[in-house]
This record gives C-alpha cells, structure tokens and sequence, in this order.
C-alpha cells in the first residue's frame, strides 16, 4: 500500500482557523501532509517564512491528527514541483466562494498539465471562515479591529507583536 501524501500549500501569512480546518478535516484523508508555506516576497508579508513555519509548529499539536503525520516546509517557485519534490500524490486547497473557485480550477488544471499524476483535492471552507483570508485578517488588525476567533491565539499574540515593533 502507498503514502497518502499531500501538500497544503499556501503564504499561511497569518495562519487562520479556516486554514487549521482545512488541516484538521484533511487528516482523514492522508497518511501525511506537508504544510508547504510558500516564500513570495512579492505579497509584502507581515512574517518571515521562518517566523511563518514556526509559528505553523506551535499551533500544529492542537489538531488531532488521527494517525496523520502533519510536516511543515518551505518552497518558492511552482506548487506542482514542490508537490513532485515531496513525492504527493495530491494538493489540498481549500474555497471559500466561487471567486475562489474560478481562480483555484485554473491553478489545478495548470498543475495537472505539469504534473498529471497529481490530484488537487478541493475542501469547501467551513461556513463560519468562508470569508476569512490572511490578507483581510491582516487589514483588520493594522487597522485596530478584533481578530479573536479568526487566528489562533498564539498567532493574534505574535501578530501584536510584530505591530508594536513596527511602530
């Protein structure tokens, strides 16, 4: 029998409960996932890569992982290379709303034209997250609203963190 591997990639730029959904409804599915935090730089982020896979570590033994070998890693350049690097056999993406699903089809599709073997698997978000991004929560904070709920607390702390060093 084969490992059941799959990458959730993402900038997790801040983790969100919606992504730790996304992870906890995935274990079920997989013998091992790969948290695989994307390095862009062009998306301004509020973390470093590094700041973003250990802050991912620390929240990880929450979820209840059945089983489930949950990994954190790093990759820049395509998702469909990084995905045959770590030998997956599938790519975890989670949709919110139709706007999320016109974008995500076209990025399967692409990743299945480089890497045909590689099944993208689509998860519905859970309804109370349907409208949470990182980019929002991001806006939110900065701007002073309330986040709790939205952000595990040990991310809300670090992201008052990184805000009170900033000014």
């Amino acid at each position: 029998m084969s490992l059941r591997r799959a990458i959730f990639p993402g900038s997790f730029d801040p983790l969100t409960m919606g992504h730790l959904d996304i992870i906890e409804r995935s274990v079920d599915l997989f013998d091992e996932i790969i948290i695989a935090v994307l390095n862009n730089p062009d998306k301004h982020p509020m973390f470093s890569v590094k700041e973003r896979c250990e802050m991912i570590k620390e929240v990880l033994p929450a979820i209840e992982s059945r089983g489930c070998a949950l990994i954190v890693d790093d990759f820049s350049g395509l998702t469909a290379d990084f995905a045959k690097q770590q030998r997956a056999t599938a790519i975890v993406r989670g949709i919110r709303a139709i706007s999320d699903y016109e974008y995500e089809l076209r990025m399967a599709l692409m990743n299945r034209r480089l890497e045909p073997e590689i099944e993208t698997v689509f998860l519905m978000a859970a309804e109370e997250y349907s409208y949470v991004s990182s980019n929002l929560i991001k806006q939110v904070f900065t701007l002073g609203g309330r986040v709790e709920g939205l952000v595990p607390e040990l991310i809300e702390k670090r992201m008052r963190e990184k805000l009170s060093e900033s000014e």
